[in-house]
């Protein structure tokens, strides 16, 4: 019982209650910016700004055009989040345990940082300049090889090219997500090398399953970032794609329908395929938790 209430005692105990006030900006901003504009979102869905509670708003996400919009929605984030998983993986781990000079490993990481926030209307424009009909690498490949990619079914304005835009800004976005986790294999390849394994042993036995948790964390970044753009899709395609942020700009905005009811219920849609996929990552990362204990 010696040393109970010794001042360093009491002065851990002190600590130990304060610690929580460092939590309080976290909870402020995630009530501010995530609980809150929720709570209105699914007020908005369910009352349309009307005091009376309606389902007629919910009830429409079951229409054909809007069904088709998430199915567009997730098929082009998935598609996003697994190209640019792949690249971006492969990119960060020749910087870091590959053969690409170590002088490269800065550029990459600020190039990364830059290109990663570089989308909107800036990046439709670039890529229309670059690969629209008249784009200067359109041109340029034309007039060297006689081939024309429009006279071959590429577009830059359909799923496919809009998918090639979002690469260039989900791309980086993997790499600096990505590259902390890969930083940590080092210690790990060298305490696998001396107790013997192999190559393969430790790809399958060590570094994969300590990447799995960040790698299903980054996809899930990469599906949430690409799933909630909106103004690059819109500026690319003026609209023509069934996506869910450009049917909730229109129906917030008037330029087709006024509703802003229906807007809500969308984005209320929106707010429960991310939290399915989020639910996903946590049971993963539950299991992997269990397998690092």
């Amino acid at each position: 019982m010696t040393g109970i209430n010794t001042p360093s005692a009491r002065h851990r105990r002190r600590t130990g209650r304060l610690d929580w006030i460092w939590f309080v900006p976290f909870f402020g901003f995630t009530l501010l910016f995530l609980v809150i504009p929720t709570i209105g979102l699914i007020i908005g869905s369910l009352t349309g700004g009307h005091p009376r509670v309606t389902l007629k708003y919910l009830a429409q996400l079951s229409q054909p055009q809007f069904l088709d919009a998430y199915r567009t929605s997730i098929a082009l984030s998935a598609a996003t989040a697994l190209g640019a998983g792949l690249v971006g993986i492969l990119l960060a781990w020749a910087a870091i345990g590959g053969g690409l000079p170590k002088a490269l490993r800065p550029l990459l990481m600020t190039f990364s940082g830059v290109a990663s926030n570089f989308a909107g209307i800036p990046l439709a424009f670039a890529f229309t300049a670059s690969l629209g009909p008249v784009g200067m690498i359109t041109v340029l490949l034309q007039q060297a090889t006689g081939y024309n990619l429009y006279h071959h079914g590429f577009s830059l304005f359909n799923f496919w090219g809009l998918a090639i835009t979002y690469l260039y800004f989900q791309i980086p976005l993997m790499v600096l997500l990505i590259t902390p986790a890969l930083e940590t294999l080092g210690r790990w390849s060298e305490a696998a090398a001396s107790l013997g394994a192999s190559r393969w042993q430790y790809w399958t036995r060590v570094a994969l399953p300590i990447l799995r948790i960040p790698l299903a964390g980054a996809l899930l970044v990469l599906f949430g970032n690409s799933f909630g753009a909106y103004a690059t899709a819109y500026a690319l395609t003026s609209g023509m794609i069934n996506l869910i942020p450009i049917l909730i700009g229109q129906e917030m905005t008037g330029n087709v329908l006024f509703s802003p009811g229906l807007g809500d219920a969308l984005a209320v849609g929106m707010v429960v395929v991310m939290s399915v996929v989020f639910g996903l990552y946590l049971l993963m990362n539950r299991k992997g938790g269990r397998w690092a204990q």
